[in-house]
């Protein structure tokens, strides 16, 4: 068992990650064609006895389309060459995604505003009236 360390608190265990190697798309060759060098790492969250209850929650939030409708999050790695830097690149998105849904959103307080912030916009609205009054012809009034 290799223990995959995301925070203090959180490490995963290498079984519970499944990698699978395809061929990658766009330009390259021959390379292309012939190696099986772009990743794609499924991590089954629904079921992971590693991840806390609140994490999960937000992790499958946080999933969007990369989620399947078993829970299992997809994630596929296809900008390098190499197949060994490719597993890299997917494990650090897991692991970028598993801290950030680690983060607690605060929640917000909605607040008043002042009795000066009111009087301070009440006045600025009366000053800008003023302005855009005198923008007129003079005498369409009929002050003449």
């Amino acid at each position: 068992m290799v223990a995959i360390y995301v925070t203090p608190r959180i490490m995963l265990d290498e079984n519970e990650l499944e990698e699978t190697f395809i061929r990658a798309s766009g330009p390259g060759g021959q390379n292309v064609n012939k190696v099986s060098s772009a990743v794609q790492l499924r991590f089954d969250v629904r079921h992971s006895p590693s991840l806390p209850d609140a994490v999960r929650q937000r992790l499958l939030v946080l999933a969007g389309k990369r989620l399947t409708r078993d829970g299992v999050l997809v994630l596929c790695a296809q900008t390098h060459r190499s197949q060994d830097l490719n597993r890299q690149e997917a494990l650090e998105r897991l692991i970028a995604l598993i801290r950030q849904a680690c983060i607690v959103p605060v929640s917000r307080h909605p607040t008043k505003p002042t009795f000066a912030s009111r009087q301070r916009r009440l006045s600025a609205k009366g000053q800008r009236s003023v302005t855009k009054g005198l923008r007129g012809r003079p005498g369409v009034g009929g002050d003449d």
